[in-house]
């Protein structure tokens, strides 16, 4: 009995951890199209995959590194921990896929849907994503250092604690979103709609915000050193124990703004608007203004 035993354990230590189908591989290979397939960890490295169907297919653990799957349709897929880093991807719809944990790095998902996907987890630096549609995403956490967002929907999308630095998010649609605690050092966020977008304890330390709207936005305790803000719509933000020393705000509107103890030395505040802005224990310029200390 031992002996059975020992035999049936030593074949499945030896046994090969593939996953998936192979009826089903092949089946994808022959037609570029397997919905609700088990593709879990098969090896499609630089495949040609372009336009394939995978609706609800399971590629969770795939090799999927250097492949082509520009216009695929991906929805509803499951692609957790599967690898496509320097995949293509433009133009695919991965509408409600799960791709958690997922190395996403370098991808091209330039114009690609994603939203609803899961990206929970997953490593997208340098991955391109200009033009793509993350509306209401959960990008918690992620990381998206020098990635390319620009032109991008990222309304009422979860950035909380994102990694950010570095990347590129000019004309990005950000209204709403949550970027509380978010790193964006470094970060080109020019011309970005971030009206009424969470940056509370955010770092946007040397950040380029030329020309944003942040109108009504959170910015309490964020860290502005050295950002440039020049011709901003801060008009209604709330600015409270913001670090902004040396931060260009030439030309911005602070109309109604809260800076309460927020702190402005050596800020260029040339053309700058504060009418009706909160002023109390806050360092500007020219000395410290209490004006509106209850």
């Amino acid at each position: 009995m031992w002996q059975s035993v020992f035999m049936v354990l030593v074949v499945l230590i030896t046994s090969p951890a593939w996953s998936f189908s192979e009826k089903d591989l092949a089946k994808f290979k022959a037609v570029n199209s397997c919905e609700k397939c088990d593709l879990s960890k098969a090896d499609l490295e630089r495949a040609n995959l372009s336009g394939a169907r995978l609706t609800l297919a399971n590629l969770s653990g795939a090799d999927l590194s250097g492949a082509n799957l520009s216009g695929a349709k991906i929805t509803y897929a499951d692609l957790s921990g599967a690898d496509l880093s320097e995949a293509n991807l433009s133009g695919a719809n991965l509408d409600k896929a799960n791709l958690s944990g997922a190395n996403l790095s370098g991808v091209n998902l330039s114009g690609a849907n994603l939203e609803r996907t899961n990206l929970l987890g997953a490593n997208l630096s340098g991955a391109n994503l200009s033009g793509a549609n993350l509306y209401r995403n959960d990008l918690s956490g992620a990381k998206l250092t020098f990635a390319n967002l620009e032109r991008a929907n990222l309304e009422r999308a979860d950035l909380e604690r994102a990694d950010l630095s570095g990347a590129r998010l000019s004309s990005a649609n950000l209204s709403g979103s949550d970027l509380s605690g978010a790193k964006l050092s470094g970060a080109k966020i020019t011309f970005a709609n971030l009206s009424g977008a969470d940056l509370s304890g955010a770092n946007l330390s040397g950040a380029n915000l030329d020309t944003a709207d942040l109108s009504g936005a959170n910015l309490s305790g964020a860290n502005l050193y050295r950002a440039n803000l020049s011709g901003a719509k801060l008009s209604g933000a709330n600015l409270s124990e913001a670090q902004l020393t040396f931060a260009n705000l030439k030309g911005a509107d602070l109309e109604e703004a809260n800076l309460t103890g927020a702190n402005l030395n050596k800020a260029n505040m040339k053309g700058a608007t504060i009418d009706d802005a909160i002023l109390c224990k806050t360092k500007m310029p020219w000395g410290e203004e209490n004006g509106d200390c209850q």
